[in-house]
């Protein structure tokens, strides 16, 4: 078979990207990223030679780009998008043209060249914002209520591949996923932010009261969910995959501190994000019962794993952390 995998060389996408060539090594990928601030190429270094993988520049916005790597294709993967909730309160409309016009074209070109899936990877925050106090979970019946630029454009993306499916017969499949942590994690996400900081003895940023919890999975078990949803899921078909893991973030942060053996009196609390959501969480039933998928992570395996990969790829995320990230990161956490 032949993948086009949209934001190849981003977190998820390039774990998906390793974990598909190992594990598929018959099939032919091609990365479409236009290598914005978190595509790097370098989460591929260890495939970027393998013959039945090839690499193309470009932005999912540009129709002509996307219908030449569409050409021959039996399966779309689309993880590109715009994926940071602080960045789209500062700048609403790169969310809504990537994430929303960057899916429409992409539907379109698959719909016109006859592709057999289109797989597109959504998120829990298109559901809103749950009670800390509840017990409820998100699952596929929950009614939309995105709160923020980001979530209320992967919330019209989601709707435009359930339209395409609806109205033209394109055969397609959704997943929303928690929050995901793991190696290769753009640093300016609260995980590998909170792991870097404390290996340099830098203060840990932490929002508001910190007591704002999210459901965390490590990618390599999101990347197994997606592979179990190509191979069995149902056509027309929406999965929640979840980690089975609601922590607050100043636990998370506290974990983290503890592990390295840093004092929490590093955290920072800092003033909160706009329109933060208090809690996420969200049911694995379905996948579950459907298909099979359990995570093989807990977050304290996954967290463990996580750290030691930072800190023994120090040059990784030392590049990353250079020239722009630095405007981006005082603009945020420095007032």
């Amino acid at each position: 078979m032949r993948l086009l995998v949209t934001g190849g060389a981003g977190f998820i996408g390039s774990e998906f990207v390793r974990y598909w060539l190992k594990n598929h090594n018959q099939d032919n990928i091609i990365n479409l990223d236009n290598l914005t601030y978190a595509g790097n190429l370098d989460n591929l270094t260890n495939i970027e030679k393998f013959p039945n993988y090839q690499f193309i520049k470009g932005d999912i916005c540009d129709a002509k780009t996307v219908n030449n790597a569409m050409k021959g294709i039996d399966i779309v993967v689309h993880f590109a998008a715009e994926s940071h909730v602080d960045r789209s309160i500062l700048e609403p409309s790169k969310f809504i043209q990537t994430n929303i016009l960057g899916t429409a074209i992409l539907l379109e070109s698959a719909l016109q060249h006859k592709v057999k899936r289109f797989h597109h990877i959504s998120t829990d925050e298109v559901f809103g914002s749950l009670d800390l106090n509840s017990s409820t979970k998100f699952n596929e019946e929950t009614p939309y209520n995105p709160k923020s630029p980001y979530s209320a454009s992967k919330a019209s993306s989601d709707m435009l591949v359930r339209a395409y499916y609806h109205t033209f017969g394109l055969p397609i499949t959704i997943s929303n996923c928690s929050n995901n942590y793991g190696p290769y994690q753009f640093p300016e996400k609260l995980i590998p932010l909170m792991i870097i900081n404390a290996i340099q003895g830098k203060p840990l940023p932490v929002y508001g009261d910190g007591l704002n919890v999210r459901d965390w999975i490590y990618t390599e078990d999101h990347i197994k969910a997606i592979e179990l949803i190509l191979e069995k899921g149902a056509i027309g078909e929406t999965y929640c995959v979840g980690g089975e893991s609601e922590i607050a973030n100043v636990d998370v942060v506290k974990k983290i501190l503890s592990i390295l053996n840093k004092e929490e009196k590093l955290i920072n609390y800092v003033k909160d994000r706009l329109g933060h959501d208090r809690r996420y969480a969200i049911s694995n039933h379905k996948i579950s019962t459907k298909l099979g998928f359990k995570p093989a992570h807990n977050f304290e395996s996954g967290i463990k794993s996580t750290i030691a990969w930072y800190q023994n790829n120090r040059p990784w995320w030392e590049r990353v952390l250079k020239g722009d990230y630095q405007k981006y990161y005082a603009s945020q956490y420095e007032k």
